[in-house]
């Protein structure tokens, strides 16, 4: 009998045009709803263009399951509480969805930002009646620390939980 392997999970930093096209696969009104809804084609030109010029306050990358594009991660410097943190968010294509590559992604991109050695915690910030990403943060070990009002995009709040792990 053989055993089946689990697909080789990578994250792949964000370097080139092809972060663009995946970005533009994420916009859509069913991925965005708890984000306050898709994004304009120039807004998101300009969400790469800061994703590539992240340096030192961050970095994102592109999920892949043995070399196919999933979906995107990443950690960026917030203040948050008065404390500057890393915050932590992610999308996954509708395809890859309900296999556990949200989770496991996080766990990769958490062990990154503890590499970075800048902040001691990493949050995420996930609507709360977003039950999936809810999940996501329990299942990579990330903890709740309460409900928050978080401002997303700019001008609009909204209902948050407040997940967090140490890095130190």
């Amino acid at each position: 009998m053989e055993r089946s392997q689990a697909p080789a999970m990578r994250l792949e930093p964000w370097v080139d045009e092809g972060g663009l096209a995946l970005l533009l696969r994420l916009n859509t009104p069913g991925m965005t709803a708890h984000l306050g809804g898709p994004e304009t084609h120039e807004k998101v030109v300009d969400r790469h263009r800061r994703y590539l010029g992240l340096d030192d306050k961050g970095r994102m990358f592109r999920i892949t399951l043995d070399g196919e594009t999933a979906g995107s991660i990443g950690y960026w410097e917030t203040v948050w509480q008065g404390e500057t943190v890393w915050e932590t968010g992610w999308g996954v294509l509708p395809e890859f969805q309900g296999r556990g590559v949200a989770a496991g992604a996080a766990r990769l991109v958490t062990a990154e930002a503890r590499a970075a050695g800048r902040h001691t915690s990493l949050h995420a910030f996930p609507a709360t009646d977003h039950g999936a990403s809810n999940a996501v943060c329990r299942k990579a070990g990330f903890t709740l620390r309460g409900e928050a009002n978080v401002e997303y995009p700019k001008g609009n709040w909204h209902a948050c939980n407040d997940w967090r792990v140490g890095l130190t």
